[in-house]
C-alpha cells in the first residue's frame, strides 16, 4: 500500500511529496530572497515565535546515509542514533547555506547534552560551522508555579529572536503567525479524520509525509494544500486492512510506515513528534501570547521522553481507542531506551482490552540494517489476520 496511486495523482499530495522529500528547498529560497532561517532541534520550539518575528522556521532531521566522522569524534556511542545524525549536519557545515540560527528545546535528556556538546564547540572551535544557538528550557511539570517559570523562559526565547531578526516582536505580531499555524493544525485533523475512520481513506505513508512536509515550508501554503487533499481524499479508495498503531521512536521517513502497510495493515496513529503529536493542541486564543504559547507546547500529550509511567500508558490507550487500533507496534531505535521503560506496564494495559502488541527494541539505525525486520512485522501482521 504505502503512497497510492490515488496520492499520487493529485497535486496538492505531490507538492507535498516535493517538500518532504526536498526538506531544505523553501528554507533555501526563503535565505536567498534575504530572509532569515532557524533550525528547530527538538519538537518543542514554538513555531509561532520565529513567524511572528519574520523568519523562517526549519525542523533539523537526521541524513540516513552521511558518514557519522563529527559524531564519532565528539559524541559517545551511546548517544542515539537519529541524534547522532542530526549533530553530524549541524557541526559538519551541511546547515551552514541553510540556517542562520538554531534553536534547541530540551525536549529529550540526550538533546540537552547534545546542546551543551555544540555550545563547546562554538566557545572551543569558532572555526566550525555551527551557527549561533540558543536553548529553551522548559519545566515539563504541569502545576501552575513551573508554567509561570515557562513563560518567563519564552519571554526570553521570544527577546533573542528580537535580536537575531533585528526587529520587536509585537503581541498582534505572535497573534497573526498563530493563526496560521492553527489553520494548518486545523487541516491536519481533517486528514487524521480521513485516516482514523472505521474506512481509512488516508494510509499512514500518506499522513506521514503530509504532517511532515509541514515542517519544510510555509505553513499557509502547506495548510491551504492539505486541505485540498482532505477534500479530494474524500473519494479515495476506502483501505480495508488491520489497523496499527505505532509508538516509540519519532520516524522521520515513510520506511516503517510503508514496510508494515506491504502485507496488508494501515498505520492509523502515532503518538511521536513527526505524526499525530505534532498537530496536538491549539494555540489558545483567549490567553494573553506567551502564556498560550506555554500551553499550546506544555499541555500536549506526554512524551516518553518526559512523562512518568502511568502517564504514558493512560496516553497510549486514549490514543490507541481513538484511532480504533486492531493492534500496536512498538519501535524503538538502539540507545534510545526512555521509550522502553514504559512497555511493560503499557503492553499489559493494551492485552487486558484484547489489543495485540508486537515490540522491536534495540533496533539499528537506518531501518534498512535490520535485515530480520520485514520478515519479522509480515508475520505478526499475519498472525492479526488470523
Amino acid at each position: 500500500m504505502g503512497i497510492r496511486e490515488y496520492a499520487r495523482n493529485s497535486k496538492a499530495f505531490q507538492r507535498l511529496l516535493h517538500h518532504y522529500n526536498n526538506r531544505e528547498e523553501a528554507a533555501r529560497l526563503f535565505r536567498q530572497k534575504g530572509g532569515k532561517v532557524v533550525g528547530q532541534l527538538g519538537a518543542d520550539v514554538p513555531d509561532e515565535l520565529i513567524m511572528a518575528a519574520g523568519m523562517f522556521p526549519v525542523r533539523v532531521y537526521a541524513d540516513r546515509d552521511s558518514k557519522l566522522t563529527e559524531a564519532d569524534k565528539y559524541l559517545e556511542f551511546s548517544f542515539d542514533p537519529v541524534i547522532r545524525a542530526q549533530f553530524e549536519k549541524i557541526v559538519d557545515g551541511t546547515y551552514s547555506d541553510i540556517v542562520d540560527y538554531l534553536a534547541i528545546s530540551n525536549s529529550t535528556d540526550v538533546i540537552i547534552r547534545t546542546y551543551l556538546y555544540l555550545k563547546e564547540i562554538r566557545r572551543q572551535e569558532p572555526e566550525k560551522p555551527v551557527p549561533p544557538l540558543t536553548f529553551i528550557d522548559w519545566l515539563f511539570t504541569r502545576r501552575m508555579l513551573y508554567q509561570v517559570r515557562n513563560e518567563f523562559t519564552i519571554d526570553l526565547f521570544r527577546q533573542t529572536l528580537e535580536e537575531w531578526s533585528g526587529r520587536k516582536i509585537s503581541d498582534s505580531d505572535i497573534e497573526a503567525a498563530a493563526k496560521i499555524c492553527n489553520e494548518d493544525r486545523t487541516a491536519l485533523r481533517e486528514i487524521s479524520e480521513l485516516r482514523k475512520a472505521r474506512k481509512p481513506r488516508i494510509s499512514g505513508s500518506e499522513a506521514l509525509v503530509i504532517i511532515g512536509s509541514s515542517m519544510f515550508m510555509d505553513k499557509a501554503e502547506h495548510a491551504e494544500l492539505t486541505r485540498q487533499v482532505a477534500r479530494e481524499a474524500k473519494d479515495w479508495p476506502e483501505i480495508d486492512a488491520k489497523r496499527i498503531f505505532l509508538t516509540g521512536s519519532a520516524q522521520e521517513y515513510t520506511d516503517l510506515y510503508e514496510m508494515i502497510e506491504k502485507y496488508g495493515a494501515v498505520v492509523v496513529g502515532e503518538d511521536h513528534d513527526w505524526g499525530d503529536r505534532y498537530y496536538e493542541r491549539d494555540y489558545n486564543t483567549s490567553y494573553s501570547p506567551i502564556r498560550a504559547i506555554v500551553d499550546r507546547y506544555m499541555l500536549r500529550s506526554f512524551s516518553s521522553k518526559k512523562a512518568f509511567v502511568s502517564q504514558r500508558v493512560q496516553a497510549l490507550d486514549e490514543a490507541v481507542n481513538a484511532s480504533k487500533a486492531d493492534a500496536v507496534v512498538f519501535y524503538v531505535n538502539m540507545y534510545e531506551e526512555s521509550a522502553s521503560w514504559d512497555y511493560p506496564s503499557q503492553k499489559k494495559s493494551l492485552e487486558n482490552r484484547g489489543i495485540a502488541t508486537k515490540a522491536f527494541v534495540k533496533m539499528a539505525y537506518p531501518i534498512t540494517r535490520n535485515e530480520w525486520l520485514e520478515d519479522n512485522l509480515k508475520k505478526f501482521i499475519d498472525s492479526l489476520k488470523e
